[in-house]
């Protein structure tokens, strides 16, 4: 019986150590996360014990992972959004714009635009560059160029500006839009006015030449004709009016209309034709 004692207590160490670790495998399967990334996304992994890991980027899928690891979902896709910005032209005049940038960040670089700016990286990095580079090209332009002729222009000023910022910090820049621009009243006026003025300036200049082109199409019809005139006058001779003079009376001898004809009764020896039915 006492020899049975030892037996117990190691049977009794090895139950409490089998349940000690059966405690901390399931304390270890059940504290496992997982984490989906949806279609667009991918994920930067973070651990408390290595900090980001900033070679690898989590592509789409479930992934399983430890407690202490955290795995940051970014939107790989392209987004938009539209900004409400006041800027002040060449002038110095108050000019209210609706400005859309379309962005995505780059996916190669997420865990470095992790670690720099974080998920909110729209708010702390491309809304301050817009907002800087539509101001700086605005006070290029005046409110006219703004309204009208040069809004292309512009927006690839702004553009330029901006991509040559942001795409050193990890995100690319697609496209930078122009919604509209809003002048005050008096300007808008102005420039409807210029318009309207700039428009009928064409339409006189287009009647003006129209008339001139007909005055030049009136000047060769006329040359034509008096040329015309000269050498038909030219070769109306004597003897081609009488030539043609015998070859009608020909013509008419031969018609079978009653006539008297006279034989050699005209001033230039043509005969003379008198009745006819």
């Amino acid at each position: 019986m006492a020899n049975s004692y030892p037996n117990l207590t190691r049977a009794a160490v090895r139950l409490a150590v089998g349940f000690f670790l059966f405690l901390i495998v399931a304390g270890m399967a059940g504290g496992c996360m997982t984490t989906t990334i949806t279609s667009g996304q991918r994920g930067v992994k973070y651990s408390i014990f290595g900090g980001t890991d900033l070679e690898t980027v989590i592509g789409e899928g479930l992934h399983v992972h430890a407690p202490w690891v955290d795995i940051i979902r970014y939107d790989t896709r392209v987004q938009e959004q539209l900004e409400d910005i006041t800027a002040l032209s060449s002038d110095g005049l108050s000019i209210g714009m609706d400005v859309s940038i379309r962005w995505r960040p780059e996916v190669a670089s997420l865990p470095q635009l992790h670690t720099t700016y974080g998920t909110d990286y729209y708010r702390k990095l491309v809304q301050p560059e817009l907002r800087s580079a539509v101001r700086e090209v605005v006070g290029q332009f005046t409110p006219e160029e703004l309204y009208s002729s040069r809004r292309t222009e512009l927006q690839g000023a702004i553009m330029e500006r901006i991509e040559r910022v942001v795409e050193q910090q990890y995100v690319l820049v697609d496209a930078v839009l122009i919604r509209n621009v809003q002048l005050p009243e008096q300007i808008q006026q102005a420039i409807a006015r210029k318009l309207e003025e700039e428009q009928e300036a064409e339409r006189y200049e287009f009647t003006l030449r129209k008339e001139q082109l007909e005055a030049e199409r009136k000047r060769i019809e006329a040359e034509g004709q008096a040329e015309y005139q000269r050498i038909i006058t030219q070769s109306l001779s004597p003897q081609f009016l009488r030539y043609k003079g015998i070859e009608a009376t020909q013509q008419l001898a031969q018609s079978p209309n009653a006539k008297t004809v006279i034989i050699g009764s005209g001033d230039d020896g043509l005969p003379v034709i008198l009745g006819g039915q």
